[in-house]
């Protein structure tokens, strides 16, 4: 629990959050014992607690009859803590009031009780409309979730197990997400873009038990696709459950009533529940474990930024294995009541056709996505003037680029926008804010989010303007790597996540990036581990070393190129080469451009030069363009 005292024209205001019982509760009552008598007036502004227990009920009693009458008031207090109040009769001995609006009260929800929440609010409201146009109402997907649930809970899902989830954007994956939280498991969220021995590794990797899959570019065959995970060596994976397309929990739901009343366990909203996998300059995923409240908590502030309301519709095409399609796609809209439209693919022909004739209001996307889609030949401006609000995150975009998107679509208000999977979103640019701010930074920090520079060097704070590397710490930062050396952990012992990108903070308060200390390559808002790539190409016969690096592209951000030196005698070919890299590694990781040396650059130390071999390759491969 956290309490920050505030002073007040009319009196003291206790900011409390976290949850108030038999641990914390002393730690309460303190800090009223420090508010004097004669304050005129003591309010407990509840807004973010959680929980509060008979222990927590008893010093608020106490409290009252040292501020009688007016003297007290408990304010911004959530449905589910008013409901403790009203059970106990606390509600007739305490002035309250509740906290305004609904989204206030979501934060402090776990997925399990926030679908309740909007099953109650408006149950017959259509909050999804599938590949196909059906409607998906809050009744249908508690209904469809809890049928999944069911069968999850017959393979031996129960709360804490690891359930990876890997499909591209559906109906069904949404469904099987929200059936996961209903049983208190993990939902391990896995890039389908990957092949079979990808996403064995990152089973293992994650501790996954139960594999819920779907469409997947890599998978041709099912069967055999399944069976080359499965006989991956050390692959945890046991249990095999299919949310592909084809399946259709409608016409299961006569099966609901028998089940209605199962998986109603207590789940908190800070318990682990979500697991995505980021990157790191190692060529290791790491798993990203967060809970509910970061989530929801991000979803909440993305949903004000973008300006949400229930009549805007989104088509929603980022994806939801990232941290971006979960917080500012699905969770921000669903907090809003807005609608969602998940398009049958992203080819540009479909996204056209669906923004056109649903009058879509919403689009988020990567800046490779927007040029494809301005440079397809049905494109027309005049047929996208419902278009309201579009943030460009994922990977960075030039200022030609942003030009040119507010030129072509000049109702859209573009916002720039900067997270990591870690803690997102960090900042963004206010909706409607200058092009100035949008062109050349990527916003100001969120609400509740703290950032700072620090020097590289001497590790102490940066001046505004100076960069440096850019920490972070809020609401929504993870609880760490999951089973990751310690020393590994991006979060210092203060509390601070490193988040390896450089930039600086200017006198107006926003953040500008400057570059990553991490080779981490963004290819179209992919993440791309150099190590990866260059294990896969080390394992060839022909090549005696290689180093990995992003080049930059007008289209994609980033594209792989890969400086290779050949064992003596070797030839190169690179068809050959990228037919073989098919075999180990997903259709984007496969490098663009390959340039081969005789020898590289080295270091005194013995290690390769990689600024100077960067530098020289990326000059050959210009050469090459021109």
């Amino acid at each position: 629990m956290i309490i920050e005292r505030t002073q007040t024209e009319n009196g003291i205001t206790l900011s409390i959050s976290g949850r108030i019982d038999t641990t914390t509760s002393p730690e309460l009552r303190e800090e009223i014992a420090k508010v004097p008598d004669d304050t005129a007036r003591l309010v407990l502004d509840f807004k973010d607690v959680a929980y509060i227990s008979s222990a927590g009920l008893r010093e608020i009693l106490i409290c009252r009859k040292r501020f009688p009458e007016d003297r007290m008031l408990v304010t911004n207090v959530s449905s589910e803590v008013n409901e403790i109040f009203e059970v106990t009769g606390f509600d007739e001995l305490i002035p309250l009031s509740l906290a305004s609006g609904d989204v206030a009260t979501y934060v402090n929800l776990s997925f399990a009780s926030f679908l309740e929440r909007k099953v109650q609010e408006n149950g017959d409201k259509v909050t999804i409309v599938a590949a196909g146009g059906a409607g998906f109402t809050w009744n249908d997907i508690d209904i469809a979730s809890q049928i999944i649930a069911s069968d999850l809970s017959k393979a031996g899902v129960t709360k804490g197990t690891h359930v990876g989830i890997c499909a591209l954007n559906s109906i069904n994956w949404v469904l099987t997400f929200y059936a996961v939280q209903k049983l208190g498991g993990i939902a391990l969220l896995i890039n389908p873009g990957q092949r079979a021995e990808e996403i064995a590794r990152v089973a293992k990797i994650g501790g996954i038990t139960h594999l819920c899959y779907g469409e997947m570019p890599e998978m041709k065959d099912e069967e055999s696709f399944l069976a080359e995970i499965r006989n991956s060596p050390d692959c945890p994976l046991k249990e095999y459950y299919s949310i592909r397309n084809d399946k259709d929990i409608r016409k299961r739901f006569e099966e609901y009533d028998a089940i209605a009343d199962k998986f109603r366990q207590s789940i908190e909203a800070d318990d682990p529940c979500a697991m995505i996998f980021t990157s790191g300059s190692t060529g290791v995923p790491k798993g990203v474990l967060l809970s509910a409240y970061n989530i929801l908590n991000a979803a909440s502030a993305n949903y004000k930024d973008q300006t949400l309301n229930e009549d805007d519709k989104t088509c929603l095409i980022l994806p939801l294995f990232h941290i971006f399609g979960l917080v500012a796609g699905l969770f921000a809209n669903a907090m809003a009541g807005s609608v969602i439209y998940i398009p049958k693919d992203i080819r540009t022909d479909t996204l056209l056709e669906l923004m056109a004739k649903e009058k879509c209001t919403i689009f988020h996307s990567v800046p490779t996505m927007l040029i494809a889609l301005m440079n397809n030949k049905n494109f027309e401006p005049e047929k996208f003037s419902s278009l309201r609000c579009t943030i460009i995150s994922g990977a960075a975009a030039t200022q030609a680029q942003i030009e040119m998107f507010q030129k072509k679509l000049p109702n859209d208000h573009f916002l720039a926008s900067y997270g990591l999977s870690e803690m997102a979103p960090v900042s963004i640019t206010p909706y409607g804010d200058t092009d100035e701010h949008v062109l050349h930074t990527v916003g100001k920090p969120v609400a509740n989010i703290n950032i700072k520079i620090q020097n590289m060097e001497t590790k102490e704070d940066c001046a505004i303007g100076e960069s440096g590397e850019i920490l972070v710490q809020g609401f929504n930062l993870m609880i760490g790597y999951y089973k990751v050396p310690i020393d590994q952990q991006s979060i210092d012992d203060e509390g601070w996540l490193h988040t390896g990108d450089i930039g600086c903070l200017d006198e107006e308060g926003y953040l500008r990036l400057s570059g990553r200390l991490k080779e981490l390559i963004i290819r179209g808002g992919e993440n791309i581990m150099p190590g990866e790539v260059e294990a896969a190409i080390s394992e060839l016969e022909i090549v005696d070393n290689v180093k990995v690096f992003g080049v930059p592209s007008e289209f994609f951000g980033e594209e792989v190129g890969a400086c290779i030196k050949l064992k003596d005698g070797a030839a190169f070919d690179e068809e050959s080469m990228k037919a073989e890299l098919k075999k180990r590694l997903a259709k984007f990781k496969i490098p663009a451009y390959f340039v081969i040396y005789d020898e590289f650059p080295m270091l005194g130390t013995g290690k390769i030069d990689g600024v100077t071999l960067k530098a020289d390759a990326i000059r050959r491969i210009d050469g090459k363009k021109d």
